[in-house]
């Protein structure tokens, strides 16, 4: 049986859980909120850069792991919706500038010619400068029934998460770290939960604040969040040498040609994907204490390392 918001199997029937079915829902109301959150006007040049990367697609896992979480500590998806969008705002910024010439040099995201492939190296910079911007201000003016502490609590996370101390220091090592065959795991560890497991981190994290947690659902909520973002990087490496462009939607191989460090090339790819296997079981366990709550959080791990794309 499938189970439905709000209504439990009838008795003497399993519940399980349709993550197919859920993640098309919440992505359906994720774009919707997105669409709105950025409405066209002058300069138009640089909204409609700001909105073909930001409407560009993609499985919108950072703002769904958020909702779920709020939803999961007793918050509602009203709630969490304006921080939700505001993640993907900072995500599409960082992907933005990644793709540049400067950074990684991509030509194709999601399937579509990279932001700066079709308004300019310039316009893709000032879009995702726009970008991260207005991610504060959405969250601060936007978020709704939410004591002021909490909705300040959130913005300092985003900040952090994004800043030195998160993104942009991954980012950092990570371009560092190029060409160097040298790098050990300790470093690649490093890059990859800066890099990218800071902003999945606050996304669970940032929706439990919303909701109201403890301050010990908060470590549990930021060691699963860690487990699955590391899981996820993994996976990642691994399609990246594994799946084709049109299965990625963005250039394959690229990490190979960069001559950059991934986990498959330090342990090869049975025993990366023993690894992300390991992180995700460790992720599940931090949820047991939620009980049935937290069916859409492990059903979205388990995905992360079944996912062909």
């Amino acid at each position: 049986m499938v189970a439905t918001e709000g209504r439990p199997a009838p008795k003497g029937e399993s519940l399980t859980f349709d993550l197919s079915t859920y993640l098309k829902q919440r992505q359906a109301q994720v774009e919707a909120a997105l669409d709105r959150s950025l409405p066209l006007t002058y300069p138009e040049k640089i909204y409609e850069a700001m909105r073909y990367s930001l409407l560009a697609g993609g499985k919108r896992l950072r703002p769904i792991l958020c909702l779920a979480t709020c939803e999961l500590v007793g918050g509602t998806l009203e709630m969490a919706m304006p921080t939700a969008c505001a993640l993907e705002m900072i995500h599409t910024m960082s992907l933005i500038h990644d793709d540049l010439p400067a950074m990684d040099n991509d030509d194709y995201r999601r399937g579509k010619l990279t932001n700066h492939k079709v308004y300019g190296d310039d316009i893709a910079i000032l879009a995702g400068d726009g970008l991260l911007a207005y991610a504060f201000e959405y969250v601060a003016t936007q978020t709704q029934n939410v004591p002021a502490h909490q909705v300040l609590q959130v913005v300092a996370r985003l900040g952090r998460a994004v800043g030195a101390a998160g993104l942009v220091g991954g980012q950092v090592v990570d371009l560092e770290s190029e060409g160097n065959s040298d790098i050990q795991e300790e470093t690649l560890t490093f890059i990859h939960t800066h890099k990218t497991g800071a902003l999945l981190e606050a996304c669970v994290v940032c929706g439990g604040i919303l909701g109201g947690v403890t301050d010990e659902e908060i470590e549990r909520l930021s060691r699963y969040a860690k487990n699955i973002g590391l899981a996820f990087q993994i996976v990642d490496d691994i399609l990246d040498i594994t799946a084709t462009q049109e299965e990625l939607g963005k250039t394959a191989g690229k990490d190979l040609l960069a001559q950059k460090a991934t986990y498959p090339s330090l342990w090869g790819i049975e025993a990366s994907k023993t690894k992300a296997q390991q992180l995700i079981d460790a992720a599940k366990a931090e949820l047991e204490l939620f009980g049935e709550k937290a069916q859409p959080l492990l059903a979205i791990a388990d995905f992360i390392t079944t996912r062909t794309h």
